[in-house]
């Protein structure tokens, strides 16, 4: 296994930040977490999104991989509500 290079880092958190932005979006009302928790919400959602599009078989298709990316979107959503709901607790 190879470490990750600088480009791969800084692709996962631009994709990161895409991908818990958009489920930011999809949650209801203001959610009072900082950017990065924000990316780092978005990069893990990513991964497991892609892990269950693989499992699935829906990961590589052509054209775009609009399921894969719901699923992403989603679970960035789920992953934002708890942690606002967690952080809204204190």
């Amino acid at each position: 296994m190879r470490p990750m290079e600088v480009t791969g880092i800084i692709t996962a958190i631009i994709i990161g930040l895409i991908i818990g932005a958009l489920g930011r979006l999809v949650v209801p009302g203001k959610q009072n977490i900082p950017i990065w928790l924000t990316i780092i919400i978005g990069i893990v959602a990513a991964l497991i999104g892609t892990l269950i599009a693989g499992a699935l078989g829906v990961a590589n298709t052509r054209g775009i991989d609009w399921i894969e990316l719901i699923l992403q979107v989603v679970l960035a959503a789920i992953g934002v509500a708890l942690v606002a709901g967690m952080r809204a607790r204190r």
